[in-house]
């Protein structure tokens, strides 16, 4: 041991003498840091930044609105960034707990947010503790509200705790609204916005969307005021409510930004069931085949009498095989045959979306009976899934609102950020993010949350990023070259309320 510290205090001398010539060597590369590019606001001004929309907007995720949710909310994610060229504070209406759901009177009216058990999204076994009659009146710089459609911007008494019972208010906007009477866009103007976002109109068809179509296309009629909670707003009606909106949030010379509404069938709420989830076998397929003979045989008379189409009887004929199998649905936009006693039954296509929701309901049993299988010999009601039909009833709303949005940023000088390009690649090939793809599957595609509808951190992060880069091809700020956007890397966690 002796022996072992004496050779190590003589080698201290020629270890110094190495690196003495080593730091003589002209040969060892210098390490230069980066230059720091200082970030400028240019001509943007955020100093009081209100940001308008709905749930998309307010940081509804997992099926809830909830603190973290709202905290990582892409207007909140931004004011961190605004606040580094001049923003000031910005003011959101936190939930009570990271649980989501809400109580009125005690009683729960809205469900506690999901959570991945392993299998899939499942409810959080928690009793939530906001109550919606704890008024925290407003006005917030985050004005969106869960639920909103666009003519809800406008419309009195939309916050009247009062009516919420009555589907006459939101409790979310109960909670914050200024006054029982205000509407959201009073509240919102009231605070001389000098930057706005606006990302309205998503309800508008995505309602009716996830109703499965239960709603009515209500194109042609002008008066929101008839509507029911899952109808396509009138395309007419929506051009004339989003330019109000607009025209109110821009009226002062506020700078803004405005989002357009993606395609439904781009989400994960309608593309992670396939049309033909049903495995049976050989023998079952014979019993159920069975089953459907008299109304196969029916379709054929339908067809000999000149009553449908030889194409509409192949559509509507019923034919299960060994192997996975579409499921049977009720079709409304069908040709009629109650006259013969025949259902508007056919099987599902892949032009036809079911819902998420619809993923617990296939293949269980009606009243334990097994021969009454649902989306097997129980043909699927309307809600569970978007026909063909209903689809492209949604998809033409979407365009029609679309063309209104860039109208409309066009003439009131704000930035249009295209949220259905985005989607739709996001949905065809992935999008990179830093090192990691953002693409459209549920749990693991990294863009949506376990609802199938609404961004996760992540998501919203890359919107804000969208947002930061268009302000510096407008205004000139230079989020990118200062390093300020956000890294994918830093939104890798789960929430620590993921786990039950």
């Amino acid at each position: 041991m002796k022996n072992l510290y004496k050779n190590r205090f003589l080698l201290l001398p020629v270890l110094g003498m190495l690196l003495l010539a080593g730091c003589e060597n002209d040969d060892i590369p210098v390490v230069e840091e980066e230059p720091v590019v200082p970030l400028v606001a240019g001509s943007a001004n955020v100093s009081n930044y209100v940001a308008v929309g709905n749930s998309l907007t307010a940081g509804f995720t997992d099926g809830a609105l909830f603190i973290l949710g709202q905290e990582n909310s892409f207007p909140n994610l931004l004011s961190q960034k605004f606040a580094m060229i001049g923003g000031g504070a910005f003011t959101q209406p936190l939930m009570n707990d990271n649980i989501g759901g809400a109580l009125l009177g005690g009683v729960q009216i809205l469900g506690p947010r999901l959570y991945f058990d392993g299998a899939g999204p499942a409810p959080l076994n928690q009793t939530p503790t906001t109550e919606i009659s704890n008024i925290q009146a407003g006005p917030y710089n985050n004005m969106g509200v869960p639920g909103a459609k666009s003519f809800h911007l406008l419309a009195n008494g939309y916050g009247n705790l009062a009516g919420v019972q009555a589907g006459l208010a939101n409790p979310y906007f109960v909670r914050m609204a200024s006054n029982p009477n205000a509407s959201m866009l009073e509240d919102a103007a009231s605070q001389n916005a000098s930057f706005y976002s606006l990302w309205i109109g998503n309800n508008d068809v995505l309602s009716y969307a996830t109703s499965g179509g239960a709603g009515t296309d209500q194109t042609g009629n002008p008066d929101p005021s008839t509507y029911g909670p899952n109808d396509i707003t009138d395309p007419t009606a929506f051009a004339g409510i989003y330019n109000a909106i607009l025209g109110t949030l821009a009226g002062n010379g506020a700078q803004g930004v405005v989002l357009n509404i993606p395609y439904v069938y781009t989400i994960p709420y309608f593309t992670t069931v396939p049309f033909n989830p049903v495995p049976v076998d050989a023998a079952t397929a014979a019993l159920v085949n069975g089953g459907y003979a008299p109304y196969n045989a029916g379709l054929q008379q339908a067809l000999g009498a000149g009553l449908i189409s030889p194409e509409e009887a192949a559509a509507r004929t019923i034919n299960f095989v060994e192997g996975q199998n579409a499921v049977v649905i009720e079709d409304e936009y069908l040709t009629d045959l109650s006259g013969l006693g025949l259902p508007n039954y056919r099987q599902a296509t892949a032009e036809d979306l079911p819902t998420l929701l619809s993923a617990s309901f296939i293949g269980t049993l009606v009243g334990g009976n097994p021969t009454l299988i649902n989306g097997v010999t129980v043909p699927l009601s309307d809600q569970w899934v978007l026909t063909a039909d209903e689809v492209a009833e949604v998809t033409v709303a979407t365009d029609a609102f679309n063309a209104v949005i860039a109208s409309a940023a066009s003439s009131n000088g704000a930035i249009l950020i295209d949220a259905n390009a985005l989607m739709q690649q996001i949905f065809d090939t992935g999008i990179s993010f830093d090192e990691f793809e953002l693409n459209g599957s549920l749990v693991f595609g990294g863009t949506f949350s376990l609802d199938g509808v609404h961004p996760t951190a992540r998501g919203n992060a890359f919107v804000a990023n969208q947002i930061l880069l268009a302000m510096d091809q407008a205004f000139g700020t230079n989020f990118e070259a200062a390093g300020e956007l956000f890294k994918a890397a830093d939104f890798t966690t789960l929430y620590p309320e993921m786990l039950p």
